[in-house]
This record gives C-alpha cells, structure tokens and sequence, in this order.
C-alpha cells in the first residue's frame, strides 16, 4: 500500500512533527542503554542522521532490539524503542533483556497509541470509561517491575509517533507498514474458507473490515491511528480517496474512526489523501523509465542494513589511512540521509526532482564550490561529466581531514553517484528499457504465450553468462513487468505450457548459482520450497 498526500504548508509541518516525537525520546534517553527495532531506528535515520543524535542527548550505548542483547551490572537504566504493539514477540524480547540484566528504571515507547491497545486486548472503550486512563500502558508497566524484580523500581510506558521517515520535505515512507500488501486471490480463498456459503464474497472489492483476520484489523488501525496523530498536529481536516480493495478499507477505517471524527470537527485546514494498492503500479516499480538520478542510486546500491530506503555508500577510498599496517584504515560508513548537515541534505532534495543529466552537473557544481571554499587545488573543465571527473573531485578532500569533516554528506552524495554510474547494474539500465519497450510492442501485437517464449533464449545459467545478461533477479523483474502490463490472463494449454518451460529454466538457472543473493533466499525462505534440480 502506498499513500500519497497533498498538504497546505506540509513540508515543515511533516518535519517538525517527526523530530518533536523523537525529542520526547531524547528527555529519557540520559544515562541509559537503548535498544531499538529496526522500524525506529529508520524513522530516527531520516529524521536526525541516526543512532549519534542519541548518544548526543546522553545515551550510554544503542543496542539491537533483541533477546540475545542485554546491559551491564553498571549501567541500571533502560529505554526501548518499538514500532509495534507490547503484545506477543515485543513483549517476549524486551521481558528477555530485562530478565539479562539489572535495570532499575525502565522506559517504554511504542510508536502504537493506547486507544489501539486497548483493541488489541479486546478493551476497547474502556479508556473513556476510565476518563482516559492508560490502562494497558500501566498494566505493562507493572510487568517491567516484576521483571526487574522490585515492584519500587521505576517503569514508564509512553506513545511515541515514531512511524515516519522523512526522506525530503515532500517525500515520508513508513517503515514499519513497508510489510503491509495488498489483498490477493488467495486472500480471498482464505476469508471465504470461514463464511458460510450464502455469505462468501464474489470478489475482493466485497470485503470489509470486519471479514479481515484480527491481525490486519489492528494492522489497519495503528496505521490509521497514526495517521490521525499526524493529521491532528498539522490542525488538517482530510478528504480520503482510494484505489484498490485494501486501500478502500483502510481509507474508510480512517474516515470512521473515532478519534479522527472528532478531529476533523475542529482542524482549520484541508487536505486530499489518496491511498493506493501497491499491486496497481507493479510496472512503475519495476520498470527502468526514469531518467532520476536519485532513482539510480536507490535501486543499484546495496540496502543500509535493517532498513528499507536508504543505501549504503562505501568512502574507503577517501578515509583509509597509509599506515605500516595493510589491515589498518578507518572507514567512515556512508548513507544518504544527513540532516545534520544542510547543504547535503539540499542537494539529496533536489536530486529527486532532477533529471540524470541535471542533478550530475549539479554534484559537480557543489563539489567545485566546496573546494574554493577549502582552497583545494581543483581544474574546472567544462563539458560531460564524467564519474571520474567527479572521484578525481573527491579525491581532493582525502587527506584534508578538516575538509572532509566540513563536506561529508557532499562527499556521500558524490562517491554514491561515482559507484551507481560505474555499477554494472547501471549499465544494463538502458538495455532493461529497450527490452522492456520491446515485450510492450509484442504484447500489443501477439499473446502472452509469445512473449514468454522470447524470454527462453535469454534465460541462462551462470557458467553461461556474461556481464551483460541477466541475472535470475534480472529476470524476475521482467516477469513481474511482463504480467503487470498483460490483459486478463485466461489459463490455456498454450499458456500453461509456455509458463511450464520459463520455470524450468528459471529454475535451472537459479540451482546453477555458486550463492544465492539476499533477494532470492528471502524469495525461496519465505516460500518454503526446496528448488529440484534434475542432473
């Protein structure tokens, strides 16, 4: 499910409500030990640069969200901070790192209100009755004492809006609902399972809330809870509008709730939020249409490990210490998210808003300006830029440690485009399009069958292939591109027979490889199915 929104003075707006959520984190943080699911620890990436900020507001240490981590004998605090409800494997873990180790005062933030608990444990209302008492926060609070074992210490349980990720002023991701999909067919098969025949439904625009499993229903909620935290801080009354069946029900459980209707009675200014199922715009994710920069890099890059949007950005080349020892150097990690540094975060914002050509001309412009400033001997020549053009403007800052320092989310930027424009990946960018164009035209022309036969050829295995052929990941996303831009598919023998000889090469090309990338473990783990590789 993706959301997109139009909101008067958003920008700053959106900003500021995700950094006050995390300065309520950073009162609490002094003298403790943190630990941090990954869902946060992305929310707090974007919003403040990452786990720094928390040692700045005096955090001992940041530590995994996990049962194998606890604390030291002399370090008796602890804050925890979860995306997720303090129910089932959230409660489990933090009862474990607890049990590890002598804290004496604990806090809690969720990023889910009280009002979702309260559902969660089939309570709902009963914070009204109680004139708006915490009931379950304080419940849990209990708990954490037993833990610590001495119901004197000191627990706190809080919620905290800490689902947003701003990756610009006009662009926020929620991390923690990057798992939310779309109902499919099988879906529906399994809601029907329960439902008597009379009652079944013909298709998935017929079910509603209620008919969801009791995981997606609190699913649903906190993201709609959320939501209106949101809405509410930005004084917004908003009209919903939704395209597909999962973002109809969660539009329609927004415009229902309780707490939004009163809301919207008050707020002073409107706004259009427009929710869409991510399986309607499968082609535009998997496609290589964009001339985007930014688009590039986000796609090439390997992944910053635990989070969903940003990459990482290797700047060996410009901090490995000469020193006697070839095992010695000093890396400084590289991403794309530098709040702190606004000059950067400028040029990531308008990255996304550039063309290819543009927003390369306009790194090299920052990298020029930025050495003069540091009188840094540096040739301006005119013309294409080139990715060695920019790494020979990095390299100027390598051993001007000050210099460095000052342009450091500059020199990010610019080493992540020098590694995506010499990336093979990139390379085989334009060969995607034209081979993407070319499926398209023979859709239009033949049946799918066709299409799926011309991909055969081009199916190969490892020790078969070169540089420029495509990987089996390559080759998925052009299934995946074939079938989003396909009719209706009518099951035939021509079909199916067609479809039988693509997986059969998928699968003999995927058996063939000496290691599977992350893609695919998560693709075969998650389905449970061991490849058969005929000899």
């Amino acid at each position: 499910m993706s959301a997109a929104s139009s909101f008067p003075s958003a920008p700053a707006g959106v900003s500021s409500f995700c950094q006050q959520a995390w300065e309520q984190v950073f009162s609490k943080v002094k003298r403790a030990v943190v630990f941090m699911d990954s869902a946060c620890a992305e929310s707090l990436h974007w919003t403040w640069g990452g786990a720094g900020r928390l040692l700045q507001a005096g955090a001992l240490n940041v530590k995994e969200f996990s049962s194998f981590e606890s604390a030291g004998a002399e370090q008796p605090k602890a804050v925890f901070l979860v995306s997720t409800l303090l129910k089932g494997r959230t409660v489990d873990i933090i009862r474990d790192i607890v049990s590890l180790s002598n804290f004496q005062y604990t806090v809690v933030f969720t990023a889910v209100s009280h009002a979702v608990h309260l559902q969660a444990h089939n309570a709902s209302g009963c914070a009204e009755a109680e004139g708006g008492s915490q009931v379950v926060f304080e419940q849990f609070e209990e708990k954490l004492c037993q833990w610590m074992g001495n119901m004197s210490y000191t627990a706190e349980v809080q919620y905290a809006a800490l689902f947003l990720a701003p990756i610009s002023p006009h662009l926020f991701m929620l991390p923690a609902f990057s798992f939310l999909f779309p109902m499919m067919a099988q879906d529906l098969a399994q809601i029907n399972n329960g439902r008597s025949e009379k009652k079944k439904f013909a298709n998935l625009s017929d079910v509603d809330f209620s008919s969801l499993s009791s995981e997606l229903q609190l699913e649903i909620r906190t993201l709609a809870s959320g939501l209106n935290t949101l809405f509410e801080y930005l004084g917004m009354r908003e009209e919903c509008f939704a395209v597909g069946p999962l973002s109809r029900i969660i539009a329609g459980d927004l415009a229902n709730y309780s707490q939004a209707k009163a809301r919207r009675k008050t707020a002073q200014s409107k706004a259009s939020v427009i929710f869409v199922d991510r399986t309607l715009d499968l082609t535009g994710a998997v496609g290589h249409h964009g001339d985007n920069l930014a688009e590039k890099i986000l796609s090439v890059l390997p992944k910053l490990p635990g989070h969903a949007t940003d990459v990482m950005v290797s700047m060996v080349e410009l901090t490995a210490v000469q020193t006697d020892d070839p095992h010695c150097s000093i890396i400084a990690p590289g991403s794309l998210a530098q709040p702190a540094d606004p000059a950067a975060k400028a040029l990531w914002e308008s990255l996304m808003n550039l063309k290819h050509k543009e927003a390369v001309m306009e790194i090299r412009r920052h990298l020029v300006e930025a050495a003069s400033r540091e009188n840094l001997p540096i040739k301006m020549s005119m013309g294409r830029v080139t990715p060695e053009q920019l790494a020979s403007f990095t390299q100027l800052f390598k051993k001007k440690p000050e210099a460095l320092e000052n342009h450091c989310g500059l020199l990010q930027i610019a080493l992540a485009t020098v590694h995506t424009l010499k990336h093979p990946q990139n390379a085989k960018w334009d060969n995607f399009l034209a081979f993407e164009r070319l499926l398209m035209q023979n859709l239009g022309e033949s049946a799918l069958p066709g299409v799926l036969n011309q991909l055969l050829p081009i199916i190969k295995s490892h020790n078969n292939r070169t540089d420029d052929d495509y990987t089996p990941e390559d080759l998925l996303v052009l299934l995946v591109y074939i079938y989003s831009i396909s009719e209706e598919v009518n099951t035939e023998k021509e079909l199916d027979e067609a479809e039988e000889k693509v997986k059969e090469s998928l699968v003999h090309s995927i058996c063939d490889e000496p290691e599977l990338s992350t893609l695919l473990q998560k693709i075969t783990v998650s389905h449970q199915k061991a490849f058969y590789c005929p000899t």
